[in-house]
Protein backbone atom coordinates (compact mmCIF):
# COMPACT_ATOMS: atom_id res chain seq x y z
CA UNK A 1 0.00 0.00 0.00
CA UNK A 2 2.69 2.10 -0.02
CA UNK A 3 2.79 4.57 -3.17
CA UNK A 4 6.24 5.70 -4.99
CA UNK A 5 4.95 9.00 -5.38
CA UNK A 6 3.53 11.50 -3.48
CA UNK A 7 -0.32 10.99 -3.91
CA UNK A 8 -2.84 13.05 -3.32
CA UNK A 9 -4.93 10.44 -2.02
CA UNK A 10 -2.88 8.66 0.90
CA UNK A 11 -0.26 9.89 3.26
CA UNK A 12 1.38 5.86 2.49
CA UNK A 13 3.48 7.44 -0.20
CA UNK A 14 7.03 8.52 -0.98
CA UNK A 15 6.72 11.33 1.57
CA UNK A 16 7.07 9.25 4.71
CA UNK A 17 10.42 7.73 3.22
CA UNK A 18 12.28 10.66 5.45
CA UNK A 19 15.92 8.51 4.63
CA UNK A 20 15.00 8.99 1.10
CA UNK A 21 15.81 12.85 0.09
CA UNK A 22 13.54 13.79 3.39
CA UNK A 23 10.21 12.43 1.78
CA UNK A 24 10.77 14.91 -0.68
CA UNK A 25 11.58 11.62 -3.93
CA UNK A 26 9.67 11.00 -6.59
CA UNK A 27 10.81 7.07 -8.01
CA UNK A 28 8.12 7.12 -10.44
CA UNK A 29 9.69 10.20 -12.14
CA UNK A 30 12.90 9.44 -11.74
CA UNK A 31 12.42 5.97 -13.20
CA UNK A 32 10.25 7.06 -16.20
CA UNK A 33 12.77 9.63 -17.29
CA UNK A 34 15.81 7.32 -16.93
CA UNK A 35 14.13 4.91 -19.59
CA UNK A 36 12.71 7.94 -22.02
CA UNK A 37 16.41 9.30 -21.80
CA UNK A 38 17.25 5.61 -22.91
CA UNK A 39 14.67 5.25 -25.45
CA UNK A 40 13.01 2.74 -23.22
CA UNK A 41 9.29 2.80 -23.08
CA UNK A 42 7.45 2.56 -20.18
CA UNK A 43 5.26 0.14 -18.06
CA UNK A 44 3.58 0.45 -13.86
CA UNK A 45 2.85 -2.31 -12.49
CA UNK A 46 -0.08 -1.99 -9.94
CA UNK A 47 -1.44 -4.75 -7.33
CA UNK A 48 -4.73 -4.73 -6.49
CA UNK A 49 -6.29 -5.97 -3.01
CA UNK A 50 -4.96 -9.00 -2.39
CA UNK A 51 -5.80 -11.39 1.18
CA UNK A 52 -2.15 -11.29 2.01
CA UNK A 53 -2.60 -11.77 5.93
CA UNK A 54 -0.91 -14.56 7.39
CA UNK A 55 1.10 -15.11 3.58
CA UNK A 56 4.40 -14.09 2.37
CA UNK A 57 5.47 -13.21 6.01
CA UNK A 58 2.22 -10.73 6.66
CA UNK A 59 1.01 -10.78 9.93
CA UNK A 60 -2.25 -8.45 10.95
CA UNK A 61 -1.66 -6.63 13.96
CA UNK A 62 -5.09 -7.99 16.88
CA UNK A 63 -7.91 -5.77 16.37
CA UNK A 64 -6.51 -3.84 12.91
CA UNK A 65 -8.76 -4.25 10.04
CA UNK A 66 -7.68 -5.68 6.88
CA UNK A 67 -6.04 -3.44 3.82
CA UNK A 68 -5.53 -6.08 1.43
CA UNK A 69 -2.82 -4.66 0.71
CA UNK A 70 -4.32 -0.92 -0.18
CA UNK A 71 -3.90 1.96 2.17
CA UNK A 72 -6.61 2.77 5.14
CA UNK A 73 -8.03 5.53 2.35
CA UNK A 74 -9.20 2.64 0.38
CA UNK A 75 -11.34 1.51 3.05
CA UNK A 76 -15.24 0.61 1.59
CA UNK A 77 -14.07 1.57 -2.24
CA UNK A 78 -10.91 0.06 -3.39
CA UNK A 79 -12.07 0.23 -6.69
CA UNK A 80 -12.69 3.95 -6.41
CA UNK A 81 -9.49 4.36 -4.91
CA UNK A 82 -7.60 2.62 -7.51
CA UNK A 83 -9.22 5.20 -10.40
CA UNK A 84 -8.28 7.46 -8.52
CA UNK A 85 -4.34 6.87 -8.07
CA UNK A 86 -4.50 5.23 -11.89
CA UNK A 87 -5.18 8.94 -12.60
CA UNK A 88 -2.35 10.27 -10.92
CA UNK A 89 0.02 8.13 -12.65
CA UNK A 90 -1.72 8.62 -16.22
CA UNK A 91 -1.83 12.64 -15.56
CA UNK A 92 1.65 13.34 -14.24
CA UNK A 93 4.31 11.07 -16.34
CA UNK A 94 3.69 11.18 -19.68
CA UNK A 95 2.23 8.61 -21.94
CA UNK A 96 2.44 5.71 -20.40
CA UNK A 97 2.90 2.65 -22.78
CA UNK A 98 1.34 -0.17 -20.54
CA UNK A 99 0.03 -0.92 -17.47
CA UNK A 100 0.47 -3.99 -15.69
CA UNK A 101 -2.30 -4.68 -12.74
CA UNK A 102 -1.93 -8.00 -10.44
CA UNK A 103 -4.81 -9.81 -8.71
CA UNK A 104 -7.13 -7.68 -10.88
CA UNK A 105 -10.19 -10.22 -10.44
CA UNK A 106 -9.83 -9.12 -6.71
CA UNK A 107 -12.03 -5.91 -7.87
CA UNK A 108 -14.61 -8.08 -8.87
CA UNK A 109 -17.29 -6.47 -11.48
CA UNK A 110 -15.85 -3.19 -11.36
CA UNK A 111 -12.66 -4.51 -13.01
CA UNK A 112 -14.01 -3.25 -16.61
CA UNK A 113 -15.24 0.36 -15.00
CA UNK A 114 -11.23 0.30 -13.53
CA UNK A 115 -9.87 -0.80 -17.18
CA UNK A 116 -11.98 1.55 -19.23
CA UNK A 117 -11.20 4.75 -16.99
CA UNK A 118 -7.29 3.90 -17.91
CA UNK A 119 -8.18 3.72 -21.52
CA UNK A 120 -10.27 6.95 -21.37
CA UNK A 121 -7.40 8.57 -19.44
CA UNK A 122 -5.15 7.41 -22.33
CA UNK A 123 -6.31 5.57 -25.39
CA UNK A 124 -2.48 4.26 -25.88
CA UNK A 125 -1.90 2.69 -22.78
CA UNK A 126 -2.00 -1.29 -22.72
CA UNK A 127 -4.01 -2.52 -19.91
CA UNK A 128 -2.69 -6.04 -18.97
CA UNK A 129 -4.92 -8.07 -16.19
CA UNK A 130 -2.35 -10.76 -14.73
CA UNK A 131 -3.12 -14.44 -15.92
CA UNK A 132 -5.97 -12.73 -17.86
CA UNK A 133 -6.75 -14.64 -21.13
CA UNK A 134 -9.82 -12.54 -21.90
CA UNK A 135 -10.51 -9.85 -24.22
CA UNK A 136 -13.06 -7.95 -22.41
CA UNK A 137 -10.69 -8.00 -19.10
CA UNK A 138 -7.10 -7.68 -20.77
CA UNK A 139 -5.72 -6.30 -23.71
CA UNK A 140 -3.01 -9.09 -24.22
CA UNK A 141 -3.05 -12.41 -23.00
CA UNK A 142 -1.27 -12.48 -19.25
CA UNK A 143 0.47 -15.26 -18.81
CA UNK A 144 2.83 -16.14 -15.12
CA UNK A 145 4.94 -18.91 -16.03
CA UNK A 146 6.16 -19.58 -12.61
CA UNK A 147 2.11 -20.33 -12.42
CA UNK A 148 1.48 -22.40 -15.14
CA UNK A 149 4.91 -24.56 -15.47
CA UNK A 150 4.96 -27.91 -15.93
CA UNK A 151 1.30 -27.23 -16.95
CA UNK A 152 -1.32 -26.40 -20.09
CA UNK A 153 -2.63 -23.24 -21.32
CA UNK A 154 0.88 -21.50 -22.40
CA UNK A 155 1.05 -20.03 -25.62
CA UNK A 156 1.12 -22.64 -28.10
CA UNK A 157 3.80 -23.50 -31.02
CA UNK A 158 1.02 -21.95 -33.67
CA UNK A 159 -0.24 -19.21 -31.21
CA UNK A 160 -1.20 -15.76 -32.95
CA UNK A 161 -2.73 -13.91 -30.08
CA UNK A 162 -0.79 -11.05 -28.81
CA UNK A 163 0.79 -12.38 -25.27
CA UNK A 164 3.16 -11.55 -22.40
CA UNK A 165 4.75 -14.77 -20.76
CA UNK A 166 6.45 -13.01 -17.49
CA UNK A 167 8.85 -15.26 -15.77
CA UNK A 168 12.48 -15.21 -13.42
CA UNK A 169 15.96 -14.74 -13.60
CA UNK A 170 16.15 -17.26 -10.91
CA UNK A 171 13.91 -18.49 -8.17
CA UNK A 172 11.34 -16.15 -6.56
CA UNK A 173 10.18 -12.96 -7.71
CA UNK A 174 11.98 -10.55 -4.66
CA UNK A 175 15.96 -10.42 -4.02
CA UNK A 176 17.45 -13.68 -1.72
CA UNK A 177 21.51 -13.82 -2.15
CA UNK A 178 21.82 -17.80 -1.39
CA UNK A 179 18.62 -18.59 -3.78
CA UNK A 180 20.59 -15.76 -6.33
CA UNK A 181 23.44 -17.99 -6.68
CA UNK A 182 22.47 -21.42 -6.28
CA UNK A 183 19.70 -20.62 -9.29
CA UNK A 184 20.30 -17.56 -11.28
CA UNK A 185 19.94 -19.39 -14.75
CA UNK A 186 22.16 -19.54 -17.55
CA UNK A 187 22.29 -16.87 -20.29
CA UNK A 188 21.27 -19.52 -23.47
CA UNK A 189 18.34 -20.80 -21.54
CA UNK A 190 17.19 -16.95 -21.25
CA UNK A 191 18.19 -16.26 -24.75
CA UNK A 192 16.36 -19.53 -25.68
CA UNK A 193 13.33 -18.57 -23.75
CA UNK A 194 13.23 -14.87 -25.14
CA UNK A 195 12.97 -16.12 -28.95
CA UNK A 196 11.13 -19.14 -28.01
CA UNK A 197 7.98 -16.66 -26.69
CA UNK A 198 8.66 -14.06 -29.58
CA UNK A 199 8.00 -16.97 -32.01
CA UNK A 200 5.26 -17.62 -30.75
CA UNK A 201 3.42 -13.46 -30.91
CA UNK A 202 4.36 -13.41 -26.91
CA UNK A 203 6.46 -10.90 -25.40
CA UNK A 204 8.86 -12.19 -22.57
CA UNK A 205 8.66 -10.35 -19.13
CA UNK A 206 11.68 -11.38 -17.08
CA UNK A 207 11.97 -10.17 -13.68
CA UNK A 208 15.13 -9.32 -12.12
CA UNK A 209 14.83 -8.15 -8.52
CA UNK A 210 16.86 -4.79 -6.84
CA UNK A 211 18.73 -5.95 -3.94
CA UNK A 212 18.52 -4.27 -0.14
CA UNK A 213 20.29 -1.30 -1.36
CA UNK A 214 17.80 -0.58 -4.45
CA UNK A 215 20.38 -2.01 -7.07
CA UNK A 216 20.15 -4.64 -9.38
CA UNK A 217 22.98 -7.13 -8.26
CA UNK A 218 26.07 -7.28 -10.38
CA UNK A 219 26.01 -11.14 -10.80
CA UNK A 220 22.40 -10.36 -12.48
CA UNK A 221 23.76 -7.24 -14.47
CA UNK A 222 26.22 -9.41 -16.22
CA UNK A 223 24.21 -11.77 -17.52
CA UNK A 224 22.17 -9.65 -18.73
CA UNK A 225 24.14 -8.67 -20.45
CA UNK A 226 25.45 -12.24 -21.51
CA UNK A 227 21.81 -12.71 -22.80
CA UNK A 228 22.15 -9.36 -25.05
CA UNK A 229 25.12 -10.62 -26.58
CA UNK A 230 23.85 -13.91 -27.30
CA UNK A 231 20.26 -11.70 -28.93
CA UNK A 232 22.49 -9.61 -31.33
CA UNK A 233 23.73 -12.90 -32.96
CA UNK A 234 21.73 -14.04 -36.13
CA UNK A 235 19.79 -17.18 -35.73
CA UNK A 236 19.75 -19.37 -39.41
CA UNK A 237 16.21 -18.81 -41.19
CA UNK A 238 15.10 -16.30 -38.44
CA UNK A 239 14.96 -13.21 -40.38
CA UNK A 240 13.79 -11.21 -37.43
CA UNK A 241 17.15 -11.66 -35.44
CA UNK A 242 19.11 -10.57 -38.15
CA UNK A 243 20.23 -6.62 -38.13
CA UNK A 244 19.23 -4.41 -40.85
CA UNK A 245 21.24 -5.42 -44.07
CA UNK A 246 21.94 -8.46 -43.29
CA UNK A 247 18.49 -10.01 -44.75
Amino acid sequence: GWCLWDSRHTTHDITAFKNYKNGNGDIVREFVEAFRKRGLKVGFYYCAPGNFDGHYGNTLPKGKPSLHGLPPEAAGDDAGFMKKQFAELLANYGPIDLIWVDQFFNTGKRWGEIKAHIHSLQPHCLVIANNSRNFHQTDIYGYELPVYKGRKGLPGANNKTPSEVCDTICYGWFWDKARAEKTLRSAADLAATVRMWNSRSANFLLNVPPDATGRLPEQFVTRLKEVGKLLETPVAGDARWLKPGQE
